[in-house]
């Protein structure tokens, strides 16, 4: 990666997305345009465990089957990008971080090799925080 986008080190900004359950950091939205480039449209699928521990998994758009257990938290609009790219859990992972905002990131290092992003020697991770009360009443959880 170039240094003028080095990956994320501490919790990014992020700007105001409205009240989304997602979001991206500006290094992750500079390498979906890069790996879009490279794979067509792309898509997200947080990983609930087992050998990708619990990862944002990135497949070109429509290679991961969603299923009738999985849950759509929204759509991320990339700058430079024609297509949204969906991101998506399932739904017994979503019970459980029903309350948090989700920001997916980018760090230095190999995370799975089912990702398109592991040979670029980075990986995705999610960071998070709870929503606020306000927040939860817009997305009408409370």
């Amino acid at each position: 990666m170039s240094t003028s986008t080095d990956v994320t080190e501490q919790v990014p900004d992020v700007p105001d997305s409205g009240t989304g359950r997602v979001a991206l950091s500006p290094q992750a939205s500079e390498l979906l345009v890069r790996l879009t480039d490279i794979h067509g449209p792309l898509m997200f699928h947080q990983s609930g465990g087992c050998c990708d521990g619990s990862a944002p998994m990135c497949y070109p758009d429509g290679d991961f089957k969603i299923g009738g257990q999985d849950v759509h938290l929204g759509d991320l609009t990339v700058a430079g990008l024609e297509k949204p790219i969906g991101f998506y859990m399932s739904a017994s992972q979503f019970a459980y971080w029903k309350h948090t905002h989700l920001t997916v990131d980018v760090v230095k290092g190999r995370g799975s090799g089912f990702s398109v992003e592991a040979p670029e020697g980075v990986r995705f991770i999610i960071r998070s925080r709870l929503f606020t009360d306000e927040e939860m009443r817009a997305l009408g959880d409370v």
